[in-house]
């Protein structure tokens, strides 16, 4: 590229040049003919001094006006060539030198379609992605701020009760039987809801890091969620919740990483039996769109506010009436859904009306139907 610059750099200037010599060219001859138009007027006349001959003008005087007169042409035709070239190098040079004190901001004009052009497109485009690179750091760093201010407060709750507990149980030594008993499950049952927060929190940033590799194979998506239904049937007894089942087929085959799609579903669920207890039911269905298979999760608890709706998959978002103890968690859980369907290359929707509250998941039947741009590997 280096060698293209100064390859047009050089052209720009032989060809100024050569415009250049053609006009001083042309000026020489007007004036080469002025002064012989003058030297026979002046010689018609009579008039004799040093710098007349008996012919005319002498003609190193003719020379030497020639050349001076050529001299000034060239150079005044070649800076008013040039002058185009110069200012946008001038301009160029300006630019890198704003970029290079952290001006992130500049951009520089593109003119023509040539090397210089190119090397201004060039810099523009560098600039764009330095400054796109840059806002990516600033929202890793807040992320990073917010991922520990959110894992911090909501670790820091369980592990209070738990302490408090177990001081209670160290320190009164005559606390009944069934006292101790309710103080040890309320410290297991805490104990446990840490353990989750710390299982979504590692999930989450293996996931957002990109530190977990996709192991495909062929799975029955239909068994997969029957038997995670069987698996939380004390939790849908527990919250006074029944669950339906929907599915035509007997079986439907995909390609996909089963430990993944299992905890996708997992938090899925969970999330329907958390905030779906009004409703007396949980629906799950399955069906095949082709080459995609669409799995529909719907609870029938309080409706999620449209504008809710819209930051529902982001991480640490939380609907403000879940804030309680009952249904409380680290708000990464639909965030892990999103970024397992993602690996997948499909889709995850939500919507809430009247008529249920519906978590839609896109998956393809063959990782090879994915989009080009994912690594099937």
């Amino acid at each position: 590229m280096k060698d293209d610059l100064f390859g047009t750099f050089r052209k720009r200037i032989i060809y100024g040049a050569l415009v250049s010599v053609l006009i001083t060219g042309a000026a020489e001859l007007i004036v080469f003919f002025n002064l012989r138009l003058i030297s026979d007027f002046l010689r018609k006349s009579g008039y004799r001094n040093s710098i007349l001959g008996r012919d005319g003008l002498n003609p190193n005087v003719q020379m030497m006006i020639l050349l001076v007169a050529g001299g000034i042409v060239f150079i005044v035709s070649f800076n008013l060539l040039m002058d185009g070239v110069i200012r946008y190098v001038k301009e160029i040079s300006n630019g890198i030198n704003r970029i290079a004190q952290g001006d992130l901001n500049t951009e520089i004009s593109v003119r023509g379609n040539d090397e210089f052009a190119n090397i201004a497109r060039n810099l523009n485009k560098m600039t764009e992605e330095v400054r796109v690179l840059m806002d990516k750091e600033r929202e890793a760093e807040r992320s990073k701020n917010d991922l520990i201010t959110n894992v911090a407060h909501d670790l820091r709750t369980p592990l209070t009760s738990i302490i408090g507990y177990l001081e209670l149980l160290k320190n009164k030594k005559d606390l009944d039987e069934e006292v101790k008993r309710k103080f040890i499950d309320i410290a297991y049952s805490k104990s446990k809801r840490l353990e989750k927060l710390i299982e979504d929190l590692f999930g989450f940033t293996k996931l957002n890091y990109g530190k977990i590799t996709m192991k495909p194979g062929k799975l029955d998506i239909v068994k997969l969620l029957e038997q995670l239904l069987d698996e939380f049937y004390p939790n849908f007894q527990d919250a006074g919740l029944t669950y339906e089942f929907l599915c035509r087929e007997n079986g439907i085959q995909i390609e996909a990483d089963g430990n993944l799609l299992a905890r996708l579903f997992d938090n899925l669920i969970n999330n329907a039996i958390k905030y779906g207890a009004d409703g007396k039911v949980v629906q799950v269905s399955v069906e095949k769109e082709d080459p995609m298979v669409v799995i529909r999760i719907t609870n029938y608890g309080k409706i999620i506010p449209r504008q809710e709706l819209e930051h529902i998959f982001e991480k640490f978002y939380r609907v403000e009436h879940s804030r309680s103890m009952n249904t409380g968690g680290t708000g990464l859980g639909l965030a892990i859904a999103k970024s397992v369907v993602e690996l997948h290359g499909g889709s995850i929707e939500a919507s809430s009306s009247m008529k249920g509250t519906v978590f839609e998941v896109k998956l393809y039947q063959s990782l090879k139907d994915r989009p080009e741009h994912f690594d099937t590997e």
